[in-house]
């Protein structure tokens, strides 16, 4: 069975899902507004320009999940999903994932946001299989730290050669669809990248490799 990748954010979902989360603490009231919603913008944009410290990030977005029960949390997170990620599934992405169910693919989403928020989205959209960046747990509580190699940039390829070895798999005939310019690292090992509505730089690359573009929004 060939190998089928998936990016999560602006790709299978109109928006992205770390920053959302963000943006939802917020209007819950458990982070300092201003500040908060301030670093949350700035982080976003350094992603986007590709100058995002994925360290500093992960201190900054993990810190809250080591301040609530997880119960709690996890009441938050259901609310969440319900809220501001239901209405952004794209359901061209639903049918893109139905495509290659019905071809006996092995789906598998990779993406930097952390699995607290994406486990129940990668639920949701039917993929059993998740490459995401992992908060440490000890004892039963998040401690605002990451666990081993966050999934980002060219950690997403080692994080996906672990995988690879733990599920006896390949990347014989796999894809990978992505939106982002932070991906080309791995958009580069696949046998067949596929850019998702992307952003110029990785529309520019793209059209440099002939790679497919494609839209999910239309």
């Amino acid at each position: 069975m060939a190998l089928a990748i998936f990016d999560l954010d602006n790709t299978l979902l109109c928006g992205d899902s770390d920053h959302l989360w963000g943006d939802f603490l917020v209007e819950l009231g458990v982070v300092d507004a201003k500040l908060y919603q301030q670093a949350n913008d700035r982080f976003y944009r350094e992603y986007n320009e590709g100058k995002l410290d994925i360290f500093e990030f992960l201190h900054f977005s993990l810190k809250p999940l080591s301040e609530h029960a997880p119960e709690t949390l996890y009441d938050w997170r259901e609310q969440f999903v319900s809220e501001r990620i239901e209405p952004i599934i794209l359901p061209a992405g639903l049918e893109l994932i139905q495509k290659h169910r019905e071809a006996g693919d092995t789906l598998l989403i990779i993406t930097a946001t952390n699995s607290f928020v994406t486990t129940p989205i990668a639920q949701r959209l039917g993929i059993e299989h998740l490459i995401a960046t992992t908060p440490e747990m000890v004892d039963g509580r998040y401690t605002g730290q990451v666990a081993g190699t966050p999934s980002y940039k060219e950690g997403k390829i080692e994080r996906l050669k672990q995988w690879l070895a733990s599920n006896q798999h390949n990347l014989d005939g796999s894809c990978f669809y992505s939106d982002s310019h932070n991906d080309i690292p791995l958009l580069e090992i696949v046998d067949r990248a596929i850019a998702v509505d992307p952003d110029e730089a990785l529309t520019q690359h793209a059209k440099n490799r002939a790679w497919p573009i494609i839209s999910l929004r239309e």
